[in-house]
C-alpha cells in the first residue's frame, strides 16, 4: 500500500451572496469582510498542520481564502479548475425562492437531488462528483505520505464527504458545510476516508472581528 496522504479540505469564507442565499456557482464573487476575517483565522489555525502544498479552486472566494493560508505558511497557492463549485447555469445569481418561482419543475428536480439533472448551462451532481473527487485523489496521489490543503466550495465539500463515507448522491444532506470550516480526510491510494468534519472552533471568538488586518496590513475593524 502507498503511504497515506492527509487532506485538509477547507470551504471558502463568507461572501455577500452567501448572506443573501444567492446561488454562486461559477460566478466570481469575492469574500466579504467577515469572509476575509474567517480566512485569516483559518490560516492561523493551520500553521502547525504540516501542510506541504496548497491547492485551490480558481474562483475568487476560494482563492482569497487559500491565499491567506499561503501567506501564513510562506507557500504558493496552485489553482485547479477541477476544484470549482458546481456550475448552476441559469440558476446562478438567483435565490432558491426566485428559482422556485421562475422554474418550478427544475427547482423540484434540483431539490430531489436527481443525479443526472443539470440546470440549463450547468452541471449535474454526477458530473461535479466525478470531477472534484478525481481531482482530490489525483492531487493526494501526487503527495503520497504528505499533508495537502484543498480550498474549495460547499458543493465540493459535499462530494468529498459522500465519497469518503460511500453515501449515495441522492441521500439527504445531514452534515454541516460551514464557511471556512476545516474538514480532514485520508487518501490511501485507493479511496478517501473521513477523519474529521466541519471544524469551526477557530471561528468561535466572535469578538476577534476587531483584531485582524488584511493582506496590505490595513485594519478592517
Amino acid at each position: 500500500m502507498p503511504p497515506v496522504t492527509r487532506i485538509v479540505a477547507i470551504r471558502h469564507g463568507e461572501t455577500a451572496w452567501n448572506v443573501d442565499t444567492r446561488i454562486q456557482g461559477h460566478r466570481d464573487i469575492p469574500l466579504n469582510a467577515t469572509g476575509r476575517w474567517q480566512a485569516q483565522r483559518t490560516a492561523r489555525a493551520l500553521i502547525d498542520e504540516g501542510i506541504s502544498a496548497i491547492y485551490s479552486s480558481d474562483l475568487l472566494r476560494a482563492l482569497e481564502t487559500a491565499q491567506a493560508l499561503g501567506r501564513a505558511l510562506a507557500m504558493p497557492v496552485v489553482t485547479d479548475t477541477r476544484l470549482r463549485e458546481r456550475a448552476f447555469g441559469l440558476f446562478e445569481a438567483h435565490t432558491f425562492a426566485e428559482i422556485e418561482a421562475r422554474w418550478p419543475a427544475e427547482a423540484r428536480r434540483w431539490a430531489q437531488r436527481e443525479p443526472d439533472f443539470a440546470p440549463d448551462g450547468g452541471e449535474s451532481l454526477r458530473q461535479v462528483q466525478e470531477r472534484c473527487v478525481a481531482a482530490a485523489q489525483a492531487l493526494a496521489a501526487a503527495h503520497a505520505g504528505q499533508t495537502i490543503a484543498l480550498v474549495a466550495h460547499g458543493g465540493v465539500m459535499d462530494c468529498l464527504y459522500r465519497a469518503a463515507t460511500q453515501l449515495d448522491l441522492q441521500a439527504k444532506r445531514s452534515w454541516p458545510l460551514g464557511n471556512a470550516s476545516i474538514n480532514r480526510l485520508l487518501h490511501n491510494g485507493v479511496g478517501l476516508t473521513l477523519i474529521g468534519w466541519s471544524d469551526t472552533r477557530h471561528l468561535d471568538d466572535a469578538t476577534a472581528l476587531d483584531d485582524w488586518t488584511d493582506a496590505a496590513g490595513v485594519s478592517q475593524a
